[in-house]
């Protein structure tokens, strides 16, 4: 299992500082076995979240996207 621990760092994507490209998180995740399960973990492991292929999506893609600035 990895866990990803989840920040809040700002309400707009623009507020949250440094984040890793697809590449960078393509090769964090080379190291562990491919059929692993990912996790979000929050609030210090108070909660945790899945992620399922329907839960990554391109910022074009967003219903609302009001929220991303290009």
């Amino acid at each position: 299992m990895i866990l990803i621990n989840g920040k809040r760092n700002g309400y707009a994507p623009d507020q949250c500082g440094e984040t890793l490209t697809v590449g960078e998180l393509i090769e964090a995740l080379e190291e562990f076995n491919e059929n692993d399960k990912v996790y979000l973990c929050n609030d210090n492991g108070y909660t945790y979240g899945s992620i399922t292929g329907y839960d990554i999506n391109d910022s074009k893609d967003a219903e609302d996207d009001d929220y991303i600035e290009d």
